[in-house]
């Protein structure tokens, strides 16, 4: 594995760093939590900006709407994307970083050329219809029903923790086509449009005070069998795509954001009095906690570099996707819960910054951080699937 950058990888860099000085501030601050059709037209706005100016999908391959990219400048664009401080992609997520790879690896010709172009341009927001009450962890367990009539699926079921399902247009939906099969045999992978009649959504409020998940209630909803993702019954296999998706390379700009965090709470500690005078960056131990997560980030970052050069030569997420996605949920953890401890009071009072540290935010990312080590697989999961597909040990036997 070569990452050395080249001169064309540091041109690169230059270009774009232009861009971002320039257009960031002209997009402005996002809209205040809560106000999800406005998040929606801020989120889908910064997309069109990015699709226009050409870096919308630049890992892409170029017959497909994307830049095609050499690795080297796909890493490029994510450090330059964090230093920049450039806003998330948020309800853009599903749809660039699974759906849209996903419909790239096993999608048709027809459904390629419709929802490719609308997910780069910010046109369409997607969502994902896996979990259930019943099917979380155990996603082979999964309930919904998907029964053939005619040119159709008639849907029934529930899904639940659909993140931003509020604001979707369409959804990665997984339904048992067969329900005689074996619980891994019997399992399909639909396109659903979040519009059709018989599509209920209920967003849910969590502890951060946010509405971000939602449960989606699905009765005799009409999916066209051409929205099929895959074969029939054979929506196991294309959900595990997803999923390595999912927590591999999609992860990439979650860990290079971790290290502007962790520039951050180093910059929020120099201003925080320490309890004997001084600032709380006097603290030897502190101090060499910011140097553990620092090497640690850095480990990080070298293995998802390392699954990115995989997925490019390949052209599918690199198993270790796993590894990454296990200890991104743990580093995140440590790294928001530090923060809370050097704010202190503050944190707890939620104090808002001007012109110093922003407690209130620093204690919001702490609460949302306690579902990084549920959401895209529980770490049981991933320590199950590094042991199997990395390591090559044996699966346990039942007792």
């Amino acid at each position: 594995m070569d990452l050395t950058y080249s001169e064309q990888d540091e041109a690169f860099r230059a270009e774009f760093r232009a861009w971002l000085e320039k257009a960031v501030p002209e997009h402005g601050a996002p809209p205040p939590p809560g106000d999800w059709p406005a998040r929606r037209a801020y989120d889908t706005a910064w997309q069109r900006k990015l699709h226009d100016a050409g870096y919308a999908g630049v890992h892409w391959p170029a017959e497909f709407g994307g830049r095609g990219l050499p690795v080297t400048q796909q890493l490029v664009y994510l450090e330059e994307y964090a230093r920049a401080n450039a806003p998330y992609i948020s309800v853009n997520f599903v749809g660039m970083m699974h759906a849209g790879p996903t419909l790239i690896a096993e999608g048709t010709g027809e459904q390629r050329a419709f929802h490719l172009p609308r997910i780069l341009r910010g046109e369409d927001v997607w969502c994902q219809g896996f979990s259930e009450p019943q099917a979380g962890s155990d996603l082979a367990s999964l309930r919904t029903t998907a029964v053939r009539d005619g040119d159709h699926y008639v849907v029934n079921g529930q899904k639940i923790w659909s993140t931003r399902a509020h604001v979707a247009d369409y959804c990665e939906l997984l339904v048992r086509t067969d329900p005689t099969a074996p619980r891994h045999k019997g399992i399909s992978w639909l396109i659903l449009d979040m519009h059709s009649p018989g599509v209920e959504v209920r967003p849910m409020r969590t502890i951060d005070g946010e509405s971000h998940f939602c449960e989606v209630f699905l009765t005799d909803v009409r999916v066209p069998v051409t929205n099929l993702v895959g074969r029939e019954n054979d929506g196991w296999r294309v959900t595990n795509v997803t999923l390595r998706f999912e927590r591999g390379t999609a992860f990439a700009q979650h860990i290079i954001t971790l290290h502007s965090q962790l520039r951050d709470l180093v910059a929020t500690a120099r201003q925080v009095p320490g309890p004997s005078g001084g600032s709380a960056w006097d603290d030897p131990q502190l101090r060499a906690h910011v140097g553990r997560l620092e090497a640690n980030l850095d480990g990080l970052w070298r293995m998802t570099q390392r699954g990115v050069t995989e997925a490019e030569a390949t052209g599918l997420p690199s198993p270790t996707g796993s590894a990454v996605k296990l200890r991104f949920s743990e580093l995140a953890q440590e790294l928001s819960e530090l923060a809370v401890r050097v704010l202190g009071r503050a944190a707890v009072g939620g104090v808002r910054g001007h012109g110093g540290p922003d407690a209130a935010e620093a204690a919001r990312a702490y609460l949302w951080s306690l579902q990084y080590t549920i959401a895209a697989g529980t770490s049981q999961i991933q320590r199950n699937l590094i042991a199997e597909r990395i390591l090559g040990m044996p699966r346990s036997r039942a007792a």
